[in-house]
């Protein structure tokens, strides 16, 4: 490294100090200055830096270079003559050049620096984020929306890999393919959503030397556009749900003007959705005060008021309430009830009445007939439950005679002295149904002075309500019906205080529950408090023999209500009764005496099989599967019925002849001498 010797402590040494100061090849050994405070003596003395006050103090042969910036000629001879040939001597007029390079260096630095800085402050200001890389993918240049983007200062990842701070990033294949992407979605490893455009870096040259993205976080945007497609499906659904209600409703703005009709409301008003829309709240009014202004003056619903709308002067019942959100009036409300509906409403609940029948049981267990194992069955278990309060579930096919076990239950109970009250699920409307079990409070039919009335649950209180086709309650009426179950309460259509009941509820039902429970048609919750003692009525199919015990007291009963004294009933008769399956059970049985009985003489007094309409009884539908022929005679169609009776019957007890005997209802002797008869011994 050569030495250097500086001349001259002013300006021009001072820069040719901080100059060589930063040189790798030469080495500031010496300044020399008459001056003692010159700037450059100075700093000399700051840096350690030999500092004389003429160049002769210094041994001329320490010195490689020697560098006059005094500017004299006189000092530059003394130089010349002092300093071995060997020493450069660099004459002032050039040190002052190299002065002036270096002045216009660092003016230049200074204004690049000034430039960089700006360039720096826009580059930082941009809200999308900025990242850049070079050929061999490491970072470049990062802005401060990509650091705070991306969770990471920019000078602990510039010279990274980019991957190391994006392992998805796309810009490597940027890079190598040349083409822009623009607007491509990514998720960052922080949940950040993002959408980023990404560029190749081309020099003056053409060349690409580089890849940079810009990219915009896009999260906020995501939520909003989620939280308004909420909006839209809530919208949307408040629409249907609007639309699909049998009241009419309409709403209007804070101003009065009208915003939204449902299609009820143009049934009921006669107007059509643009005589409403945008036009004050008063337009649909024929004759009164416009309700949805009075509401949005005072700030408070009007229920109940008498109005007449529409061209036709249609008399209806409106209720307005105001929209309030967050204490601002946005609007209000009304639904009108047509008042023509309600009339109609009374007279169906008056004829509901007539068909609900309030009564005393007037049956028990000695009504029922049935001497068969699954009858038999069934009877202990009604008794069993006839001393506890427990609720019984009836189950059986239609005409089995649930409603008689019903009446047996109560007979038998200790609440046999109080009333037994009778409801069929089936033969009403839910509103009706719902006004006659838990009754109803005074107003709770809009535009009706009923006043109050109890319901069944109420009228059979300390007593019995049988609910006959209970598969057939709404799901709100069950859920009404569960709490009777479990509070021992009810509450009245439009009350608000529970009342207190004590009423033994028998249900029954013919529908298979079981699927109604897998539907979703009826709670599982009731169905177990209903099923706490289901007791199964067989259908009469599977106790044939006990019809000829059910005929005789179909006789008695009808002979009653027809003035008639039929006596008895032939065995043949009987056995063409025994033959068909009954799928009406002892109802469809009832009607076809009934019908024989109708066409009887006055004064006949035996029901013969020539009585019976064959018409009635489809045979084929006979387990035994035997035709009834019009071209045989019905002797020989009996026999043969007959015949097949005893081999099926051999057959299902596998040739026992006892079992046979007992489960045909015969003797022993009889079923040998019939066996005998028909070749089947």
């Amino acid at each position: 490294m050569q030495k250097v010797l500086i001349i001259g402590g002013g300006a021009g040494g001072l820069a040719l100090l901080n100059m060589l100061g930063d040189s790798e090849y030469l080495e500031l050994a010496g300044i020399a200055d008459i001056k003692p405070d010159a700037p450059a003596i100075e700093v000399a003395r700051q840096l350690g830096i030999a500092v004389k006050e003429h160049h002769f103090d210094f041994h001329p042969k320490e010195f490689d270079i020697v560098i006059n910036v005094t500017g004299s000629e006189k000092v530059q001879r003394q130089l010349e003559e002092y300093f071995p040939r060997e020493a450069e001597i660099v004459p002032g007029s050039l040190a002052n050049f190299f002065v002036k390079l270096v002045d216009e260096k660092e003016h230049f630095l200074k204004k690049l620096s000034g430039e960089s800085h700006k360039q720096n402050i826009i580059f930082n200001s941009i809200e999308e984020g900025m990242i850049g890389i070079d050929r061999k993918s490491r970072i470049i240049f990062m802005n401060r929306s990509a650091s705070r983007m991306l969770e990471r200062d920019s000078e602990s990842a510039i010279g990274k890999h980019i991957h190391e701070l994006i392992s998805t990033s796309e810009l490597p294949r940027i890079y190598e393919t040349g083409r822009t992407e623009l607007n491509r979605e990514l998720q960052l490893k922080n949940g950040l959503k993002i959408v980023a455009s990404r560029f190749p870096m081309i020099d003056e040259h053409g060349e690409i030397i580089g890849a940079f993205a810009v990219f915009k976080d896009i999260t906020e945007v995501v939520s909003l556009a989620e939280e308004i497609t909420d909006l839209k499906e809530i919208q949307t659904m408040l629409q249907a749900i609007i639309h699909s209600s049998d009241d009419a409703i309409s709403v209007v703005d804070e101003n009065g003007y009208g915003l939204m009709v449902n299609p009820a409301y143009t049934r009921i008003t006669g107007l059509q959705v643009e005589d409403v829309i945008g036009r004050p709240a008063s337009a649909d009014i024929s004759e009164g005060e416009s309700m949805h202004l009075k509401a949005l003056q005072t700030r408070k619903p009007v229920r109940g008021v008498n109005l007449k709308v529409g061209p036709a002067n249609r008399e209806v019942i409106v209720n307005v309430a105001p929209i309030i959100v967050d204490n601002i009036l946005k609007g209000s409300v009304g639904v009108i009830h047509d008042t023509t509906e309600i009339r109609s409403l009374m007279k169906e609940l008056d004829r509901a009445r007539s068909i609900i029948r309030t009564l005393e049981s007037k049956y028990t267990f000695d009504d029922i007939i049935g001497l068969s194992a699954e009858m038999q069955l069934s009877l202990q278990q009604a008794k069993l439950a006839a001393q506890t309060p427990v609720t019984v579930l009836l189950r059986g096919e239609s005409g089995t005679g649930k409603e008689l076990f019903a009446h047996a239950i109560h007979s038998a109970s200790d609440r046999k002295f109080n009333k037994f009250v009778r409801v069929n699920c089936a033969a009403l409307s839910e509103e009706l149904l719902e006004n006659e079990l838990f009754g109803y409070e005074e107003g709770a039919l809009p535009g009706v002075k009923s006043g109050e009335r109890k319901g069944l649950f109420e009228e059979a209180n300390n007593g019995s309500i049988f609910i006959d086709e209970i598969g057939e309650l709404s799901p709100s009426i069950q859920s009404k019906l569960l709490r009777v179950l479990q509070e021992h309460e009810i509450l009245r259509v439009g009350g608000s205080k529970p009342v207190p009941v004590n009423v033994r509820v028998i249900a029954s039902t013919n529908a298979n529950m079981e699927k109604a429970l897998l539907e979703g048609t009826f709670r599982e919750d009731l169905y177990y408090r209903l099923n706490r003692m289901p007791i199964l009525i067989p259908p009469l199919r599977s106790r044939k023999q006990d019809i000829p015990r059910i005929v005789e007291r179909l006789l008695m009963k009808l002979n009653q209500e027809y003035g008639r004294n039929i006596e008895t009933v032939t065995d043949k008769a009987l056995q063409l009764l025994r033959l068909y399956d009954w799928p009406g059970n002892v109802r469809e049985l009832e009607n076809v005496i009934s019908r024989s009985m109708i066409f009887m003489n006055i004064n006949e007094r035996v029901l013969t099989e020539k009585n019976i309409p064959l018409n009635m009884i489809k045979a084929t539908e006979a387990k035994n599967e035997v035709a009834i022929e019009g071209g045989s005679p019905l002797q020989e169609q009996l026999d043969t019925v007959e015949r097949g009776i005893l081999q099926r019957a051999l057959e299902q007890n596998k040739g026992n002849k006892s079992k046979t005997a007992k489960a045909l209802d015969v003797s022993l002797r009889t079923l040998y001498y019939k066996l005998e008869k028909f070749g089947l011994a």
